[in-house]
């Protein structure tokens, strides 16, 4: 087959005005696309996913920005933290008696004024963010694909360049397969005056490249935001705090070189005002062409090929309850609680009760306690999960935090909270500098919210004028020295290590197949024959006979553990095994919570 006759990675602007070209002389109207594709978006699906394209395209942060090319293709993982609204734009113009297109662009392909022809389209503006609490092993495994990404994209998209322009020079206009060989001369004027790095002299271009890179902004590791500009998707495909991967046309000017002719007035009097405080020399943008929706397990790189099979998973439990016996001092039975902990999702909802969360409050911890095991289990937690959150609750703290997004009337803009977090993350609380005092009314606001996220998986956003409960799905462990009194727990456990000094650091290939476990058989399906649940139900009545404080909570919890012993064995089905292991978990717990009680 004939490859691609441009360069997707280098030039993907080069690939967009080649498709319009090819269904305008194809005898579509412009006039009637009104913003939807006409064959650009197959054409990358093809060359990103049939041809294994997507290695190729480097990723956006803080690092590769500092060498990424204007006008190239890039991706940026991140959460939606704000929906700015929709944007206009002219979508298509005549150039004389030819029609061109803006889509996917932040200036004109070509000069153009108020009495020339165009078509006026919609797009919808996001503002997005690295993931709150990403984990420091994520992005130290992308340093490889960046390095590898930097040559073959700035070394071959040089090359790939120069090669369009010497085509442009020779190409006749009245002739359509002039694409074939090249970019048309709007896009040679469009990097020769607006994008002196992507120059076809190579010279110029190092050091034109060498002296923005002198002018770049230092940016945090830890918060690169990325402006991202939707195209041809529906708005239920795209929700706050859900976590993404866009690809699409990277634009960033760190000297704001916005030539101001005709054209971008034009532009610019279509533009809403909510990225007036989101200037293009301080947050980059991406035109986006394909976006996907990602989960945990989409971030752990060079993640080991594993079977999914029982025997195979039991061998994986095995070793990771034994790492985290010896972290938690020897103790096995938190060790199974918090093994059960890490597996919890919410995975449906009845009315208002999240189906699935369970929480987890381990008492018993003194300061001189919290010093080892706490920091020992907070750093193994950060070890084995993506997107981790540690949460030092003392009453300043809780009198002075910002817990919930907020809604500025005067940036337009969405301020986020503490708990503005992608699904999955896990919270870890320390209550054990929590001492007694006067709460103000912020601080009453903020035991209110994490009381509400713990019992209900609920987050309020405030928007000044009235509240949004918006849903979550966060695991929340808690450090305490009694039972928690403002944050109620799912299982209250007394911790009662036997040891000390029994954590050893784990080798990079155990790290990596504990990471799989956990985002893999948690996603499990589980279900309860008929036979099973009458035997569930027999010893749920006789509890409730033998102790008549036991409620529906209860119940749900004992269901929940046991779907998640299930699932931690590899087993999508409940067995009478898994079901006496629950109950005995739950019998030691409750000895212990009676000793505690006596």
């Amino acid at each position: 087959m004939v490859g691609l006759p441009f360069d997707c990675v280098a030039n993907p602007l080069g690939a967009v005005r080649l498709t319009f070209e090819k269904a305008v002389s194809s005898g579509s109207d412009p006039e009637t696309f009104n913003g939807k594709d006409w064959g650009a978006i197959d054409l990358f699906r093809e060359f990103l996913f049939d041809k294994d394209g997507l290695s190729q395209v480097p990723i956006l942060d803080p690092d590769s920005i500092r060498w990424l090319p204007p006008n190239s293709l890039v991706r940026f993982r991140g959460m939606v933290q704000d929906m700015l609204g929709n944007e206009l734009y002219v979508g298509v113009f005549k150039d004389g008696t030819t029609w061109r297109t803006n889509k996917f662009m932040d200036v004109a392909s070509s000069p153009m004024d108020s009495s020339s022809e165009m078509r006026i389209w919609e797009r919808r503006v996001l503002y997005c963010v690295p993931v709150p609490g990403q984990a420091s092993w994520i992005e130290s495994s992308t340093e490889t694909a960046i390095s590898r990404c930097h040559n073959s994209t700035f070394q071959h998209g040089e090359k790939r360049l120069r090669e369009d322009d010497a085509a442009i020079d020779h190409m006749d206009s009245n002739v359509l397969e002039h694409e074939l060989k090249g970019s048309p001369p709007s896009a040679k004027k469009m990097r020769e005056g607006e994008f002196p790095c992507q120059s076809s002299q190579p010279q110029e271009s190092s050091e034109e490249t060498s002296r923005l890179l002198h002018m770049m902004p230092e940016f945090d590791k830890n918060s690169l935001p990325c402006i991202i500009k939707v195209y041809d998707s529906p708005e239920s495909d795209l929700k706050l705090n859900e976590i993404f991967e866009f690809i699409g046309v990277f634009t960033y000017d760190p000297e704001l070189t916005v030539h101001k002719d005709n054209s971008d007035e034009i532009l610019s009097d279509f533009c809403e005002d909510a990225l007036a405080d989101l200037p293009p020399n301080k947050v980059p943008r991406l035109h986006c062409l394909v976006h996907r929706k990602l989960g945990g397990q989409d971030f752990l790189h060079c993640s080991p090929i594993i079977e999914p099979m029982p025997n195979i998973i039991r061998g994986i439990r095995e070793a990771l309850l034994g790492h985290l016996t010896s972290i938690l001092g020897n103790d096995g039975v938190a060790a199974h609680c918090m093994l059960l902990h890490l597996l919890s999702k919410v995975h449906t909802r009845v009315d208002t009760v999240a189906v699935g969360k369970l929480s987890l409050n381990l008492t018993g911890f003194t300061k001189e306690g919290i010093s080892v095991f706490g920091n020992q289990l907070n750093l193994a937690i950060q070890s084995l999960l993506p997107f981790t959150r540690y949460v030092p609750l003392t009453l300043e703290y809780l009198n002075a935090a910002s817990l919930a997004p907020t809604k500025d009337y005067q940036t337009n803009r969405l301020v986020t909270g503490v708990l503005q977090l992608a699904e999955g993350t896990h919270v870890t609380i320390d209550e054990t500098q929590l001492k007694a005092g006067t709460l103000n009314s912020t601080g009453v606001d903020n035991v209110r919210l994490l009381k509400n996220l713990m019992e209900w998986q609920k987050v309020e956003y405030n928007f000044e004028y009235y509240k949004v409960e918006m849903m979550a799905d966060v695991q929340l462990l808690v450090f305490s020295e009694g039972k928690s009194n403002i944050l109620p727990a799912d299982l209250v456990l007394p911790f009662r290590p036997s040891a000390v000094g029994l954590f050893e650091s784990c080798n990079a290939e155990a790290l990596q197949v504990w990471r799989w476990y956990l985002s893999t058989v948690r996603s499990f399906p589980h279900s309860i024959e008929p036979e099973m649940q009458k035997t569930v139900e027999n010893d749920l009545v006789e509890a409730r006979q033998a102790d008549r404080s036991l409620g529906s909570h209860d119940f749900s919890r004992l269901l929940t553990m046991a779907r998640l012993m299930s699932v931690s064995f590899g087993e999508t089905c409940l067995s009478l095994e898994h079901w006496q292991m629950v109950k005995e978990l739950e019998r030691l717990r409750q000895e212990r919570l009676k000793e505690i009680r006596e």
